[in-house]
């Protein structure tokens, strides 16, 4: 099992800890992970952490996919893995409607037509086996739509890439089993070894045999992010992990469609699941947050004392988890996983 960090978005402010990312770096982890929302972008962060690391990989964890076309993120793709010497990893979402149209203005759409057509175009620019040409449902290249100038023209990309390794960021069962199909990781959330695998086999499964060829778990990297909290109360350790499940379960979408909350429901928790968004809509933050269970807190987390920690580990090396992306702020921490997990 690989090590990774999640240094994901930001608050109000910008800032990278950089002497953490270096330590994880030395310390050999696999990777380092940064996302957006609606307020700092995953690609900057990146090219800022590459240029001051040695080894470690770049990864976004997400990129929003509405937030950029195909050929965009093809190209800050390419961009970023020449400049880091082969080591971006492209991590994508479809993201929520109410971002997708309330923060970028663009149509939601079909998400799963939009990530199909997405990593087709994307694979098809790096191959640079033919000049680009796709006519989708949510992608027209060369545009031929409506007001076109008509002097659209396919074009293959000047700089020449690699097939970098795509990772979908998915929850339902339809997009987990189309992540299986057509990438070559899953970044699921909240991902509970205790209860996931028997939630999402079944989709990664119908993925699997879909894409053919052979492909298996052997072939597919699950890279789940998993915050780590050292320290010798348990209580306190779970109190700081429950107010983003409290924010993503309760507030991350509207009522009846927040995929979150329904995640929480498919894991057992759906009458906590109800509580928590009816508080949290209600502006009861501090309520809904009391309102997650320990038990949900302590599933997804790893926390507590060295001896604690490493004995809660068991059952993600028992689970098909192939990278574990560490949210995690305390130095000591870092190497604890590092000296117990690698």
């Amino acid at each position: 099992m690989r090590l990774g960090l999640n240094v994901g978005y930001s608050g109000a402010r910008m800032r990278l800890d950089m002497p953490l990312i270096t330590e994880a770096d030395r310390l050999g982890f696999h990777s380092v992970w940064a996302a957006e929302a609606y307020g700092s972008d995953a690609v900057t962060p990146l090219a800022w952490i590459a240029a001051q690391t040695e080894r470690i990989h770049v990864a976004s964890g997400i990129m929003q996919m509405p937030a950029r076309t195909p050929a965009m993120t093809a190209m800050t793709a390419m961009t970023l893995d020449h400049l880091s010497n082969g080591r971006f990893i492209c991590g994508l979402g479809v993201s929520g409607p109410q971002v997708v149209e309330g923060w970028h203005g663009v149509r939601y759409g079909k998400p799963l037509v939009r990530t199909r057509e997405y990593v087709e175009i994307l694979r098809t620019i790096w191959a640079r086996e033919r000049a680009l040409e796709h006519h989708g449902e949510h992608y027209d290249i060369p545009y031929e739509g409506a007001g076109a100038s008509g002097l659209g023209k396919p074009l293959k990309s000047i700089l020449h890439g690699r097939p970098i390794p795509i990772y979908l960021a998915a929850i339902g069962p339809k997009s987990v089993a189309q992540a299986a199909e057509i990438a070559d990781g899953w970044l699921p959330i909240f991902y509970s070894p205790y209860r996931a695998p028997k939630v999402y086999q079944p989709s990664l499964d119908e993925g699997f045999a879909k894409a053919g060829g052979g492909k298996s778990p052997a072939r597919f990297d699950i890279a789940v992010s998993t915050t780590v909290i050292l320290g010798d109360d348990v209580q306190k350790c779970l109190d700081r992990v429950k107010p983003q499940l409290a924010l993503y379960i309760g507030g991350m979408g509207a009522r009846g469609k927040n995929f979150y909350n329904d995640l929480a429901c498919r894991y057992g928790f759906e009458s906590a699941a109800k509580t928590i968004q009816d508080l949290y809509l209600a502006g009861k933050k501090d309520e809904a947050t009391a309102a997650v269970p320990n038990e949900l807190a302590d599933e997804v987390s790893l926390v507590g004392s060295k001896d604690r920690i490493r004995d809660r580990l068991a059952a993600w090396r028992a689970s098909p988890v192939g990278t574990m992306i560490l949210a995690v702020g305390q130095p000591e921490a870092l190497r604890t996983m590092a000296e117990i997990a690698l």
